[in-house]
């Protein structure tokens, strides 16, 4: 449950992030659109998504924080 919640908050302030961009290229704002994207806070956004996933994935802890036993 935890997982799904960091989930979707990091997905909501990625949602954030991509209007922002959407308001900056409508304005006509290219340059710091790049910008923000390469190096502000969309780039921070997808990272913290993509580090989230990737923990979820190499990790095999249960919900206790212990490994699972298997078939006792």
């Amino acid at each position: 449950m935890k997982y799904a919640r960091q989930t979707q908050d990091a997905l909501d302030r990625l949602d954030q992030s991509l209007r922002r961009l959407h308001t900056m290229v409508k304005r006509g704002e290219n340059t710091e659109a790049l910008r923000f994207m390469e190096e502000g806070d969309l780039k921070e956004r997808y990272d913290e998504l993509q580090t989230l996933i990737k923990l979820n994935s190499t990790n095999d802890l249960g919900a206790s924080g212990v490994q699972g036993l298997g078939n006792i």
